[in-house]
């Protein structure tokens, strides 16, 4: 468990909580908003632990009984929703959440859930989590976390204060992944410029021991996609790993290549260019393809990565991605 002062960025969001820790007044149900690794459920979780302290001065203490009891997990009066399948369910947020808010807290002056990916949840299960939320105990406090927040019905938007976690600056997460992390600055630079300010991701990048190999396998085909046939990418892909979370990295990776095509052929400045080294390459590609097939490509990145996430078929997810970038090379001079 962190202390907001241990907490990388967020400086707003931080003060806020902080706010409402020291006030004893937080709101009865919130919305952290961020993408995935930007440190929403480290804030949560802190944000809790400072809800429940029983020290003194600067909450939370982490030495109290109920820091310690977060930190072993052990906490009874802070509940993370769990899912079991691809969905929330309705049954889960009874069960988990809406069925026992009435009971008051063990040992604690708030009773906190947390609810991981609250995106998943279902239509049904919004609706009876709303039930729940309009007219919450006063020691109730609600906290759903999630990366895509207009799957969330605008009944619950409209009844939780959204906190939006926003990228921090690529300075700040070398310097934490340098001062911190002890990263080499090579590596801390590389991984903080990929990240595009994702803490999390940055140190995910940061912890692979192959990381830059696998980067310069996605800028080489990337190079070569001319002389490539769509099987041939998708083995390269395949090489570097079948995992979503990897995968997703990759996408991102190419999805940075091709932004950087994009402000190459509006900017001609290759000091704007994430990839200066691949300048040559980037700039060649920018000749070739016009606006709309750039902007096709990088709306295949996102299909990609919803497809994904709705459990598609990944060699067809690839193919159908594959098949987009091939087509912008391949009809490049057409549209020049």
């Amino acid at each position: 468990m962190f202390a907001f002062s241990e907490i990388v960025g967020h400086e707003q969001i931080k003060e806020h909580l902080q706010t409402a820790i020291r006030e004893e007044k937080p709101f009865h149900a919130y919305i952290f908003q961020g993408e995935v690794g930007v440190g929403k459920e480290t804030l949560a979780k802190t944000f809790a632990a400072g809800l429940q302290c029983q020290g003194e001065g600067t909450r939370p203490c982490t030495e109290c009984i109920s820091c310690r009891q977060i930190e072993s997990g052990n906490q009874p009066d802070i509940i993370w929703v769990e899912r079991e399948r691809a969905s929330l369910g309705v049954e889960e947020i009874r069960s988990q959440l809406c069925n026992t808010m009435d009971i008051k807290p063990f040992s604690s002056p708030y009773k906190i859930y947390i609810v991981p990916e609250a995106e998943k949840m279902t239509e049904a299960a919004q609706n009876a989590l709303l039930k729940t939320i309009e007219e919450p105990p006063e020691y109730g406090v609600v906290i759903l976390l999630t990366s895509n927040i207009s799957e969330l019905l605008p009944t619950i938007q409209s009844r939780c204060l959204t906190l939006e976690f926003r990228p921090l600056s690529m300075t700040t997460v070398e310097d934490f992944l340098k001062s911190q992390c002890q990263v080499p600055d090579y590596l801390a630079r590389a991984s903080a410029a990929f990240a595009q300010g994702n803490l999390g991701k940055a140190m995910r990048y940061a912890k692979s021991e192959d990381f830059i190999e696998r980067k310069d396998k996605i800028l080489s085909l990337l190079r070569n996609v001319s002389r490539m046939d769509v099987s041939e990418m998708l083995t390269v892909i395949k090489d570097l790993g079948t995992r979503k979370e990897e995968v997703r990295d990759y996408i991102d990776l190419m999805a940075l290549w091709y932004r950087d095509v994009l402000i190459f052929k509006a900017t001609k400045n290759i000091n704007q260019l994430l990839f200066q080294e691949e300048s040559t390459h980037i700039a060649k590609e920018a000749a070739e393809c016009s606006y709309e097939k750039i902007e096709e490509i990088l709306q295949a990145f996102e299909k990609a990565k919803t497809r994904l996430k709705a459990n598609v078929s990944f060699d067809v997810t690839m193919e159908l991605m594959l098949l987009t970038i091939k087509d912008g090379n391949r009809f490049s001079n057409y549209w020049r």
